[in-house]
């Protein structure tokens, strides 16, 4: 099988190479899979399926994605249905509770959404340890290559960068480098043998500016609880412990005037589950002028939007990226029999123009929101959360619009 993918200049090549198998790599090859498209390989540098994050929010919108790659129905039995959303402010004990009246949420293990996308695919689509060094342009035929840490390049006729915030694919392309908020994220599921305390609503605790700014629970089911903190990385001085137990220490002391509950949630952690993250985003401007794709290279997922987390939208808009650029592929590109591209620059790069301009201005919307919500979080001037503020209740009036979106028929 391998002999079959080497070239006459002794390089590897594939009609359609993804780099990253997280979810927007892996929901990206079976959209292209399903749409007929043979050839696909997913070049990932960990040395098997990486799970990053705990678990993840799907609203409407990323499951309306997951029925059109036809795993949305098994994922649905992995999580129960959140019945609506509850902002709780620690320092005056307010609560605000909304319904998700006319969608659909719920959390996933991440690892569940992994292994439902790579399971769907065809054996041996996933290359293991393979860490991409750069991205480089044959400028006679005009087809990219990868290069590898060991030497090899990878040919491709089609290269997607699924490859997360530090993409070199999107360097390739030309994004800047994606920018930091003053947060970090801790991250962890934890176990109740004998059933949890909790209804099935997704629980926002915001603290006072000297504690964790943000505390979020999500049940999965009715052993097992998603949760987050999210951390003011000043009150660290940008350090953090790497180690799992130290992690849940750390994060105890953070949480201090949180109710109870929360403290015992963290202590019931699965430490193979914990993680600690800078939280990164794509600036909104960037996103309106940014050039996503450069020949018949473009990005996706991570690469293209990280955003905040706030709204629970990163993973399922690389859902629907895929979709997209599936969909728009398949309707420019002529196939032969088997399913193989008939090379047609000019149908790529006219897919690729069709894909960035449907994406940029949903990806826009989004991002702005969730930087505005960055910024109530993180900033530290009073004035400046005050304008984002405003600038959010004025703008996103509703507050579900975003789980409202359909990616359309892949």
């Amino acid at each position: 099988m391998e002999e079959e993918l080497v070239s006459a200049e002794g390089e590897k090549g594939h009609e359609i190479v993804i780099v990253g198998a997280g979810i927007g790599g892996l929901a990206t090859a079976l959209a292209l899979y399903r749409k007929g498209f043979k050839d696909v390989a997913v070049y990932e540098r960990s040395e098997s399926l990486r799970v990053e994050g705990a678990a993840i929010g799907i609203f409407s919108n990323g499951w309306r994605a997951l029925d059109q790659l036809g795993v949305g129905d098994q994922l649905r039995d992995k999580a129960i249905l959140m019945e609506g959303d509850e902002d709780i402010w620690i320092k005056n004990g307010r609560s605000r509770k909304s319904h998700f009246l006319d969608g659909e949420a719920r959390c996933l293990k991440r690892r569940d959404l992994i292994d439902a996308l790579a399971n769907a695919l065809p054996p041996n689509t996933v290359q293991f340890g393979c860490n991409t060094v750069s991205v480089k342009m044959d400028p006679e035929s005009m087809s990219p290559a990868l290069q590898l840490d060991d030497d090899k390049a990878i040919r491709a006729k089609v290269l997607i960068g699924c490859d997360g915030s530090n993409s070199k694919v999107a360097e390739f392309v030309g994004l800047k480098p994606a920018s930091s908020f003053p947060l970090a994220a801790v991250r962890g599921l934890s176990y109740y043998q004998n059933g949890h305390p909790f209804p099935p609503l997704f629980v926002r605790m915001r603290g006072d500016q000297g504690n964790a700014s943000l505390v979020g629970r999500i049940p999965i089911n009715d052993k097992l609880v998603y949760w987050f903190v999210a951390i003011h990385l000043s009150l660290q001085g940008q350090k953090f412990p790497d180690d799992p137990e130290l992690i849940k220490q750390a994060t105890l002391k953070m949480i201090t005037g949180f109710p109870a509950d929360v403290g015992e949630m963290i202590e019931k952690s699965d430490l193979e589950t914990l993680s600690f993250t800078h939280l990164r985003y794509r600036h909104p401007w960037e996103i309106l002028v940014g050039k996503f794709h450069k020949g018949p290279v473009t990005v996706l997922g991570d690469a293209m939007h990280v955003m905040g987390p706030f709204l629970g939208q990163g993973g399922s808009a690389a859902l629907e990226d895929a979709v997209v650029l599936a969909r728009n592929l398949a309707q420019k590109l002529n196939q032969s029999d088997g399913g193989r591209l008939i090379m047609n620059h000019k149908k790529i790069e006219e897919a690729f123009d069709e894909y960035v301009k449907e994406r940029r201005m949903r990806i826009m919307r989004l991002s702005t929101q969730t930087y505005l919500f960055g910024v109530i979080l993180g900033s530290t001037s009073s004035f400046v959360k005050f304008i984002a503020i405003v600038i959010v209740i004025f703008v996103f009036r509703d507050r579900r619009a975003h789980t409202k979106y359909d990616c359309g028929k892949l």
